[in-house]
């Protein structure tokens, strides 16, 4: 416990302790079955999880953080997992936007208070991205990001019914006359028909895209299926690549710079992304201190056309939108618009990032 030639990390000036305060901090921990061996110094890895019986849309994070574990047991590391708040935008009155900044500060508290090296963010509904972003971005760890991804596509009599889009619509018709309430309450179990956050291109598939196109996760993120075995799959790749993230140091200041938020700005007007990005992109940018303002959004990315036809504005959701590549086939199309040399948590830039599917642990 005591060799100088291991790495710094942060971890070891809980573990590495000899004495009283060293037996407290194993001691306790060793109460849930670790064996001694698991305080030799390897990366400890928190795992920031948002899960919520309140937030339905985050319901899928308890297999999520799962996965994760694995990954990070594989390459090394140590995973510990620990609650914060979770913010619900379908559950909370009268919006959960008056409580992101308290959310954030959750998250940043956690992580600074307790052994952690690295962080894992598990998020999915609207208002849980950028918090944990936020909180995350003030302690600067190295960090990844990986989303509870949307719900299988909504589909009432043979027709698509998206998350918000299509309530607004029959509840509109439920006015007219022209739909039944047993009709609208039957479309209930119609729309939301699996674990996962809205399958339109709402606020949380946005922040979702937004966080890929930041380079804060590894590619694919943004539209895999939350019930889809390859989300899985990305929660376990995102565990291993952490532990490397934490021996590289490669912290969150290192990947958000300047250029990435540039490319979520040209990506988000690629997607047509929700407003709320906006407002968003500017406090998780404050927090690190990168110059960004209201003018940039108009400077930057007001001169790419939306690509994608998805609801609410569209005819497709968020599954379509997988099958037909992703965000990776947008971040190609506007390859030219892009900033290709920002670096990501992959240890690669965009101009040398793959596909998940089509690469190996390092994609």
């Amino acid at each position: 416990m005591s060799d100088s030639s291991k790495p710094p990390f942060r971890s070891r000036q809980w573990f590495g302790r000899e004495g009283k305060q060293g037996f407290y901090y194993r001691s306790w921990l060793k109460g849930l079955g670790l064996p001694h061996d698991m305080f030799d110094g390897r990366p400890v890895i928190g795992i920031c999880n948002t899960l919520s019986e309140l937030t339905p849309c985050n319901s899928s994070l308890r297999e999520l953080a799962e996965h994760v574990k694995r990954g990070v047991y594989e390459a090394g590391g140590f995973p510990l997992e620990f609650p914060v708040m979770s913010l619900g935008e379908t559950q909370i009155r009268p919006t959960a936007m008056l409580f992101r900044n308290l959310t954030s500060m959750d998250v940043e508290e956690s992580i600074r208070a307790n052994p952690i090296d690295g962080v894992v963010l598990l998020m999915g509904c609207d208002k849980t991205t950028p918090s944990l972003m936020m909180g995350a971005a003030s302690v600067d760890l190295p960090t990844i990001g990986v989303s509870a991804g949307p719900s299988l596509s909504g589909n009432w009599r043979g027709k698509p019914l998206g998350s918000g889009t299509g309530v607004i619509g029959m509840s509109e018709m439920v006015r007219a006359g022209t739909l039944s309430q047993d009709e609208f309450t039957e479309a209930e179990s119609c729309m939301q028909r699996s674990k996962g956050s809205c399958m339109t291109m709402g606020t949380a598939s946005t922040m979702a895209s937004m966080v890929e196109s930041l380079g804060m996760s590894l590619p694919e993120n943004a539209a895999i299926p939350a019930v889809d075995a390859r989300r899985f799959r990305l929660a376990h790749l995102s565990g291993r690549r952490i532990v490397e993230m934490v021996r590289e140091d490669l912290r969150m200041s290192k990947v958000l710079t300047r250029a990435a938020f540039a490319n979520a700005i040209r990506t988000n007007a690629a997607i047509g992304g929700s407003t709320n990005a906006v407002i968003h992109l500017l406090a998780i940018a404050g927090r690190l201190g990168v110059p960004l303002s209201l003018q940039d959004w108009d400077e930057i990315g007001s001169r790419l056309p939306c690509l994608i036809n998805l609801m609410p504005s569209g005819q497709y959701l968020m599954e379509d939108f997988y099958y037909a590549g992703g965000l990776p086939a947008v971040l190609r199309e506007i390859s030219r618009h892009l900033e290709l040399d920002a670096l990501t948590v992959n240890g690669r830039t965009p101009a040398r990032t793959s596909p998940m599917r089509r690469a190996g642990t390092r994609t």
